[in-house]
C-alpha cells in the first residue's frame, strides 16, 4: 500500500484549508503530464493527517511515474479549486529517498523503465543510501514507533511534538495520536532523520546512484563518458573530464550533507594539572 502526503496549493502559498472550513475531497492521478483522458485512479477523500498535511491511501496501480490534481475548497465560501502540483513515482514507503524513476532522468533515459533497470537503480538508490547514512552516523528512513499513556504539557498544539514529554535523542513528527480513556494518549510518531524530504540527501543519493550505473559495464542503458575525440584510425579515444567540485554539473560532495550529522560527544581526556606553581596557570589559585 502506498500513501501520499499532500500540502494544498492556493494561490501561490500552502492552506490548511480545514479550519477555514474547507476540505480536501479528491486526488486524480494520470498516466501522461498533460493530465487529459480518464484518470488511471482516482482516491477520495483525503484524511487530515496534521496541520495543513493530508493524506491519501493510494490505491495498487503499476510502478511508474504518475500526475496528479487534488480537487479540494479552501475555505467554506470558496468554490472547489484544482492543485496540479502532483507528481509521483510509486509505489511509495519502500525504504527509498529517491525514487529510479529520478534517477532516470539524472542519466537522461526515457520512462517508463522496464522491470530489469527498476531493479538495478533500486540497488544502486539502496547501496548510495548506506553511504550516507554511514556519514551521517544516523538512519535517513525514519522508524514509526508508538507511545502509549501519554500526556500533553497545557493545552499546547498535539501535532506538537514539544507538548510531549519524550525521552528520544533525534528528530520526532507527530504523525497521529489517538485520545484513551483515562485521559492519556497514544501517539505515533516518526522518530528520526526523513531523509526523502532532505532535498541535499536526495540530490546525492539520485547523483551517486545514476554515476554508480553510468560506470557499470553495461551501463544498463545510459551514456557513459562523452567521448571528447576520436584519432584516425580509432586506435585512441579522449574523454571529456568530469566536472570538479563546485563547478556546474559536478555531483555533490558527501560534506554538503555535514548540518546533517550526527554528533557524538566524548569526554576529553586531559593529563591532570600540576599543582601550583609548577602549572603552567600563571595565576595563583584561590583556596
Amino acid at each position: 500500500m502506498s500513501v501520499y502526503d499532500h500540502r494544498p496549493l492556493w494561490a501561490g502559498a500552502h492552506c490548511d484549508p480545514a479550519p477555514a472550513g474547507g476540505a480536501v475531497s479528491r486526488l486524480d492521478l494520470y498516466a501522461s503530464p498533460d493530465r487529459s483522458g480518464e484518470a488511471t485512479a482516482s482516491v477520495s477523500p483525503a484524511v487530515r493527517l496534521r496541520t495543513g498535511i493530508y493524506r491519501f491511501v493510494l490505491p495498487s496501480v503499476p510502478a511508474g511515474r504518475y500526475w496528479g490534481t487534488v480537487t479540494f475548497t479552501p475555505t467554506s465560501a470558496a468554490q472547489a479549486v484544482t492543485d496540479t502540483s502532483v507528481m509521483l513515482d510509486l509505489p511509495t514507503g519502500q525504504g527509498l529517498v529517491a525514487s529510479p524513476e529520478a534517477v532516470a532522468d539524472a542519466l537522461g533515459l526515457p520512462l517508463p523503465l522496464t522491470p530489469a533497470q527498476r531493479t538495478t537503480y533500486e540497488t544502486e538508490i539502496r547501496n548510495a543510501q548506506a553511504d550516507v547514512s554511514a556519514y551521517l552516523n544516523r538512519p535517513i528512513v525514519p522508524t514509526l514507533t508508538t507511545l502509549r499513556g501519554l500526556r500533553p504539557r497545557g493545552s499546547r498544539d498535539l501535532d506538537d511534538a514539544a507538548t510531549w514529554a519524550l525521552d528520544l535523542d533525534d528528530i520526532t513528527v507527530v504523525e497521529s495520536y489517538r485520545a484513551a480513556p483515562d485521559g492519556t494518549y497514544d501517539v505515533d510518531l516518526l522518530v528520526g532523520l526523513h531523509g526523502a524530504h532532505e532535498e541535499p540527501v536526495v540530490r546525492y543519493v539520485v547523483a551517486h546512484a545514476a554515476e554508480a550505473i553510468r560506470q557499470r559495464p553495461d551501463g544498463n542503458g545510459a551514456a557513459g563518458r562523452r567521448v571528447s575525440s576520436v584519432s584516425a584510425e580509432g586506435q585512441s579515444v579522449s574523454y571529456e573530464s568530469t566536472p570538479t567540485t563546485g563547478q556546474a554539473g559536478a555531483p555533490p560532495v558527501i560534506g554538503s550533507l555535514n548540518r546533517l550529522r550526527r554528533l557524538t560527544f566524548q569526554p576529553v581526556r586531559r593529563p591532570a594539572r600540576a599543582p601550583w606553581p609548577y602549572s603552567s596557570s600563571r595565576t595563583r589559585p584561590w583556596f
